[in-house]
């Protein structure tokens, strides 16, 4: 392309003669070249009009969005794909047509009874299993939720050893490799998530009778620690306490939300509402609830009486309460605790008698979960709105104890193999375990 050559010195000429301020960008604009002249016009073409008489700007962006939308619908058309749902489709199976299968997912190491349904060997949806005890057809949203970890990106998608890719074979190679190495499982611990399974727990034992030496610790930051440690205090041995608010016309929470977080929450949700209805000849009386609580709650919310109080002072409110039903308790300073309130409460649970029911939550103390039981028991409800079994979590031991036994294991180089079945205890360890300092010291561990 020809460019005309600058005229230095007519430039200088120019800015010479120039009479107050001037602006320009390049020599060429000041010189006015024949080629920025052209470039002006092409730019800014003389009849052009920068905008029309009767836009305006809000309808200027919307006629420019519509138009990346309709532009974008056109240029992101992804590739063409077959699903193939079966390469040997099952007798069964018919195009179209759901299956239902029963399980259960655990909740805290206890099952919840549900039924998947399923198209085409893809689970699409979860509901209670009507013949399951635990939830008697009815579900929540955790659990309708769970559907949605089968289809989550960031699943793991391979076997991994450190961050390489690896595969099951080597993976079971280096398992038995380290196994031989152990002395009848000494140096061999075994970590999961709470669990009540009896097929794990069997799968579990038989590991334990191959590898005698081998521990097996159990560990969820919300456990029922508190829950045997207070059954132990009121009877001498873990128990488990299962409640019947079917059969309950008088119930006191402390502190307890078992219309949500309970294991057996939703179980205990279906037998509550049941006795919401307005009483007749044919009925039982409708039930009444006090809930005492120090937060917020779904069974808070649901209560006839509610009453704040902070988590320190659930205790002396149940001291409080026993005192009042004649129970031989220190009840220490009360003067936080409304003395209407533990009046009210106590004649409700004597004119109940064996109908009431005193129930106390996860996380308070055991001497909270022992004084519940000894009210239980002063009214006669220990075999009609409670009864006990045998601990069904690690046969009652404190997981606690466990994580941290097995932390001092690790850092004290006494575990040679750790195997992890679920959870994070990395993550959700107590911090001053310092989880991840002791696994470094570890010389084989996996997760699964």
């Amino acid at each position: 392309m020809h460019t005309t050559p600058l005229d230095l010195p007519a430039i200088q000429e120019r800015l010479t003669a120039a009479k107050g301020r001037g602006f320009w960008r390049s020599l060429e604009e000041l010189a006015e070249t024949d080629e920025f002249t052209d470039f002006l016009h092409r730019e800014f073409p003389r009849q052009a009009s920068e905008w029309l008489p009767n836009m305006s700007r809000r309808r200027f962006l919307q006629i420019m969005g519509a138009s990346l939308a309709l532009a974008g619908l056109t240029a992101c058309n992804g590739p063409a794909e077959k699903i193939v749902p079966y390469v040997s489709a099952p007798e069964e199976g018919v195009a179209g047509q759901s299956l239902f299968f029963a399980t259960a997912m655990p909740r805290g190491g206890y099952g919840l009874g549900l039924l998947a349904q399923s198209q085409m060997g893809r689970p699409t949806k979860l509901e209670g299993n009507p013949d399951h005890p635990t939830s008697l057809g009815g579900t929540d949203a955790v659990a309708q939720a769970s559907i949605l970890t089968l289809y989550d990106p960031d699943r793991a998608q391979e076997i991994t050893n450190g961050n390489a890719s690896s595969s099951w074979e080597e993976f079971a190679a280096a398992l038995k490799s380290q196994f031989a190495q152990l002395d009848a499982g000494a140096g061999l611990h075994i970590l999961t998530e709470s669990t009540s399974s009896p097929t794990l727990i069997s799968q579990m034992e038989a590991l334990l009778a191959a590898a005698p030496n081998a521990v097996w610790h159990q560990y969820e930051p919300l456990n029922r620690d508190n829950v045997y440690a207070g059954s132990q205090l009121a009877f001498g041995q873990p128990l488990e306490p299962v409640y019947h608010l079917a059969r309950a016309n008088v119930i006191v929470s402390l502190d307890a939300d078992f219309l949500h977080a309970m294991p057996g929450s939703v179980r205990y949700a279906r037998d509550f509402a049941g006795g919401r209805g307005a009483a007749t000849a044919d009925t039982r009386p409708r039930n009444r609830l006090y809930a005492v609580e120090s937060s917020p709650s779904l069974t808070g919310a649901a209560a006839d009486h509610r009453l704040p109080l902070k988590a320190s002072q659930v205790e002396t409110f149940a001291r409080a309460l026993a005192n009042a039903l004649d129970i031989p308790v220190d009840v220490g300073d009360a003067s936080a605790i409304p003395a209407n309130w533990i009046s009210a409460i106590a004649d409700d649970l004597r004119a109940a008698a064996s109908a009431g029911l005193v129930m106390a939550g996860d996380q308070q103390p055991p001497v909270v979960h022992a004084l519940a039981h000894a009210i239980n028991d002063a009214l006669g409800a220990a075999t009609q709105s409670v009864t006990y079994i045998a601990p069904l979590i690690g046969r009652g031991a404190s997981q606690a104890e466990s994580m941290s036994a097995l932390v001092n294991s690790m850092a004290a180089g006494e575990v040679q193999m750790l195997l992890i079945l679920g959870g994070n205890p990395v993550y959700n360890a107590p911090v001053d375990l310092n989880f991840a300092g002791a696994l470094s010291q570890v010389g084989f561990s996996a997760q699964l």
